[in-house]
């Protein structure tokens, strides 16, 4: 959920940061806000990877001989 969050931010950043798209908003800098966009949208695609990686996701199946199987 948060990775499609970080790359919708990362994206807007990047549109800020190459002049894409030009915004002329008052007493913003649009490169520093592009910059911090980049910075957020990339510490939550790290935050997510890190919090919820799937390879680290088992099923623990219990046999009734005792012996457990892991997927």
């Amino acid at each position: 959920m948060y990775i499609g969050l970080g790359i919708i931010l990362l994206i807007a950043g990047l549109v800020l940061e190459t002049d894409v798209i030009t915004v002329d908003i008052k007493n913003v800098d649009e490169h520093a806000l592009g910059w911090i966009l980049i910075l957020a949208g990339a510490l939550a695609i790290v935050l997510s990877l890190i919090y919820a990686p799937p390879w680290r996701r088992r099923t623990v199946v219990r046999r009734r001989d005792g012996v457990d199987e892991i997927d």
